[in-house]
């Protein structure tokens, strides 16, 4: 690839970008919106496309789509600002294969040269391959092995994963990106396995099926599923084949594996990004607290369903109760919010606190599981029924708990197990203390320092503060103090120091708070 044509309305950033590429060796033809973009296009079809995907008139996404209508094999990189995810995530549904954000680095930029590069090169050698298989199909399916011999080069070298059967549903074919998928090295494969020994139970009985029965599928279009590798974990693919036929007898069954594992992890590092839209301090809290509540109402709905699956009347009854709960605090958060300018009293009532932090754990044990950070609890049981404010405690816990599980999302060193803790521990002076650990991305000094500043982030422009702000805030009016210890790379613990009453001895006015 060496053909580019570069397409932005401004002009700085065309005449930047074209130098820069124009030294590391690229043709560049260059047009400044997408009318101008697309006769170009017409004319000398370009391998790769780089376009703003704001521009006046014919925007990014429709130069993408009608750049793809003339040529679908050329390969577009989508230049983004802060603020466009959603019409990021079209493009990539429209085919593009990649972005990268303003103000565009160099370093960036050529990570997404290379990559357009690599796909390139990969459609042009499955193309050949597919015109070979096609050419010579009626020859190859007579002898499978025969087949191999010249294909296995191009097999070889493909990144997705090939693999075929013969009659007998024998693996004879099992290419190094099948290897890298599902783990299982090839001379363990080859002439040893069969699909049901390979594959998921759902992938195996297609095969099966069109390979024994007359009424099974013959072809089976482009899907995503997922396979379970050698070492136990789920990867996620797209999987296509056909079952391969000589003379009206069938012959054996080849499948394509593609590896999603690098796609969702940029579609979910997309959706990290740009969580928060900023349209405002009030409306970006409100956002912040909907999303706890919602994490309720999800592992209610999670324990309706499975009560509803295993005909267990407990399970509904907990998980309905779950879902009523939150429905009241979103109600409540409401309010909170509206009166977050002015002093609110505490509202003491009976209750169990290692109840309260039970549940925050099991209201997020869901979005833990799908972000792979483990839960523990370590639960004081020398805490007795108490009377304080159980939503204070509610909302300060959730909030930490799911900045915990951030934390470990945000956190480079994949190699680490992450985990959140939620603990409590009865203290000498009526206060019970509350802590919520991670050991993921941790924090330097000058970020404790800001921390519960107005309106700061860890998280940059995916999040917006508020949750600690209003922590503190709930915090300080039940009389207690919030603490925060933290190492770059190590981890983060959030301590909080509550009073209580002993039950049934309701408070009215908050405490003043205590200093240590």
């Amino acid at each position: 690839m060496n053909r580019i044509l570069l397409v932005d309305d401004e002009p700085d950033i065309v005449r930047v970008l074209g130098i820069s590429l124009r030294a590391d060796g690229y043709q560049v033809r260059t047009a400044s919106g997408g009318e101008e973009a697309l006769a170009i296009f017409a004319r000398e079809t370009p391998e790769l496309v780089i376009t703003d995907i704001k521009m006046p008139g014919m925007n990014g996404i429709e130069v993408l789509r009608e750049v793809k209508n003339i040529n679908a094999e050329t390969e577009v990189i989508i230049i983004t600002g802060h603020g466009d995810i959603d019409s990021a995530i079209e493009a990539l549904q429209y085919g593009a294969s990649d972005f990268i954000n303003k103000p565009v680095r160099d370093k960036q930029l050529a990570i997404a040269l290379q990559r357009a590069q690599e796909k390139i090169h990969i459609k042009q050698q499955l193309r050949e391959y597919t015109t070979s298989l096609e050419q010579k199909v009626a020859a190859a399916t007579r002898e499978i092995r025969r087949r191999s011999n010249f294909q296995g080069k191009l097999i070889r070298s493909s990144n997705d994963g090939i693999v075929a059967t013969d009659e007998d549903l024998k693996i004879v074919i099992y290419n190094p990106g099948a290897e890298r998928i599902f783990g299982y090295p090839h001379h363990s494969v080859v002439h040893r396995m069969q699909v049901q020994d390979l594959y998921t139970p759902q992938i195996a009985d297609l095969i099966v099926t069109g390979v024994t029965q007359a009424s099974g599928l013959q072809e089976f279009p482009w899907q995503e599923t997922s396979i379970l590798s050698e070492n136990g974990d789920i990867i996620p693919v797209r999987f296509s084949g056909s079952i391969l036929h000589e003379k009206g007898q069938k012959m054996g069954s080849v499948a394509f594996f593609q590896d999603l594992r690098e796609i969702k992890r940029l579609e979910r590092e997309l959706l990290k990004a740009e969580r928060l839209a900023a349209v405002g301090q009030t409306v970006a809290g409100l956002a912040h607290g909907l999303k706890n509540i919602l994490h309720g109402l999800k592992g209610g709905s999670y324990l309706v369903d499975l009560g509803i699956k295993k005909d267990d009347t407990e399970k509904l009854k907990s998980g309905w109760d779950m879902i009523k709960r939150n429905i009241g605090r979103t109600s409540e958060m409401v309010m909170d919010l509206l009166t977050y300018s002015k002093e609110r009293e505490p509202e003491f009532e009976d209750c169990f606190p290692n109840e309260i932090a039970a549940e925050v754990a099991a209201l997020l044990a869901e979005k833990a599981r799908e972000s792979r950070v483990g839960i523990k609890k370590s639960l004081d049981p020398s805490i007795p029924q108490v009377s304080m404010d159980p939503r204070i405690i509610h909302t300060a816990l959730l909030n930490l708990v799911t900045n915990a599980i951030d934390a470990c999302l945000f956190d480079e060193d994949t190699g680490k197990e992450w985990q959140v803790v939620v603990a409590t521990t009865l203290e000498d002076d009526n206060t019970i203390r509350f802590d919520v650990s991670d050991n993921g991305v941790g924090m330097s000094k000058n970020v404790r320092d800001r921390l519960f500043t107005s309106f700061f982030s860890t998280k940059g422009h995916r999040g917006t503060g508020l949750g600690l702000m209003v922590t503190r805030k709930l915090v300080e009016e039940h009389g207690g103090r919030i603490d925060v210890a933290s190492s770059p790379g190590k981890g983060t613990t959030f301590t909080i120091h509550l009073p209580f009453e002993a039950a049934g001895e309701k408070k009215t006015t908050s405490r003043k708070i205590k200093k240590r």
